[in-house]
């Protein structure tokens, strides 16, 4: 996953039409947006998203937070993710909150990997080959 954000061109009028008016809204310029994913690792089954926000709001603007949850138990699986709006709060909080303690619980906390896509389709007739003598 790109953790880059990019609007391109020079000028954008954002309007809506309504029959027989046109309403501008706003006129703005491009921008980019860096968001950095980051990996929270040995939770406390207990924590809860908000008090993982106000952890790492102490280091900067928190735009996302999800703590992946076990489908058959709705349980925590202890570990979560945390989007940062800037690169640069990303790794001060990471500096900062890796191997400290959270509900009790030594926490890890590290730069999010790009989800990889090991998927490989078998084909139904493939699944298990007969042996060759």
């Amino acid at each position: 996953m790109n953790n880059r954000k990019k609007v391109e061109g020079k000028q954008f009028v954002l309007f809506f039409v309504i029959p027989h008016r046109i309403f501008l809204v706003h006129v703005f310029k491009p921008f980019i947006i860096f968001i950095m994913n980051i990996f929270v690792a040995k939770l406390n089954y207990g924590t809860s998203e908000e008090v993982l926000k106000n952890l790492f709001e102490q280091f900067g603007r928190v735009v996302s937070v999800k703590i992946v949850m076990d489908r058959d138990t709705g349980r925590s699986k202890g570990y979560g993710f945390v989007e940062m709006a800037d690169e640069q709060e990303g790794q001060s909080a990471i500096d900062g909150l890796n191997e400290s303690t959270l509900d009790g619980n030594q926490i890890v906390v590290k730069k999010a990997r790009p989800k990889e896509n090991n998927f490989q389709r078998r084909d139904n007739n493939n699944f298990r080959k007969p042996r060759q003598y």
